[in-house]
């Protein structure tokens, strides 16, 4: 193990993140600076803070190119659209993804495959059944690795409780091609948001201390949140303005 996966796994361990829990990562490699083996070392000094029990997620979101125009989804084969170390992460040997056409997750770690399993049964992008609804449950963590705050797929599942009036679009059919090969078939009720743009940074002010930390980690400045306390503070948020977390395009 280089000096650099040691010194990382240390400095999430001083924000917070703890071992043998389930972590969601979202991710700005280049915030980490130059790292020997590029996202490899990234991905190690994660599981090494996490230890042999913990579980690394990241989000695989494909929504760039799976769509109504281009509606065909490949488990192991279309590219995640949310950067590099995602991208890389989906790709690791071990690391087994979700089975959904725009929302996907990839995992590695004991509790992987539950976390990811069943996400084919929501009929949302993310439902009961999708990770980001279970981290909630699961009293898992999310770590927002030098990307800031607006990039919280898990802010998703708190809003389709609501249904506030921007979040939906129409349904999609889209084909699915699985990892043994077969296909299958999925009808997705897209996201919409034409007109809004995501404010998901202000969840900092919403939890105001509880449950959210912030410090650095190599060169990068992150936020860990603690799930269950970021669906309890955002959903009250939502019940009673439902336009808290966006703002209107001009």
């Amino acid at each position: 193990m280089n000096d650099v996966v040691c010194r990382m796994a240390r400095d999430l361990a001083g924000l917070g993140v703890r071992r043998a829990g389930t972590l969601l990562v979202h991710s700005s490699l280049k915030s980490l600076g130059k790292l020997p083996d590029g996202p490899e070392t990234a991905v190690e000094g994660l599981l090494e803070a996490l230890g042999s029990e913990g579980t690394l997620l990241m989000p695989a979101l494909s929504y760039e190119t799976v769509k109504a125009e281009n509606p065909v989804f490949d488990v192991l084969s279309t590219p995640s659209c949310v950067g590099a170390l995602p991208e890389f992460f989906r790709k690791r040997t071990g690391a087994i993804r979700s089975v959904h056409p725009t929302h996907s997750a990839c995992g590695i770690g004991p509790r992987a495959g539950s976390m990811l399993g069943e996400h084919a049964r929501d009929v949302t992008p993310c439902g009961a059944n999708s990770p980001y609804f279970k981290l909630g449950k699961e009293a898992g963590q999310i770590l927002f690795l030098g990307c800031g705050l607006k990039p919280n797929t898990s802010m998703h599942a708190v809003e389709e409780l609501i249904e506030p009036p921007y979040l939906y679009n129409g349904w999609v059919d889209y084909r699915i091609r699985l990892a043994d090969g077969s296909a299958a078939a999925m009808r997705v009720r897209s996201h919409g948001f034409k007109g809004w743009r995501q404010r998901y940074d202000r969840i900092e002010t919403v939890m105001a201390g509880d449950g959210i930390s912030a410090g650095r980690v190599l060169s990068a400045d992150c936020f860990l949140l603690e799930a269950p306390a970021l669906w309890r503070k955002a959903h009250q948020a939502l019940k009673e303005d439902p336009l808290f977390f966006v703002d209107r395009m001009a």
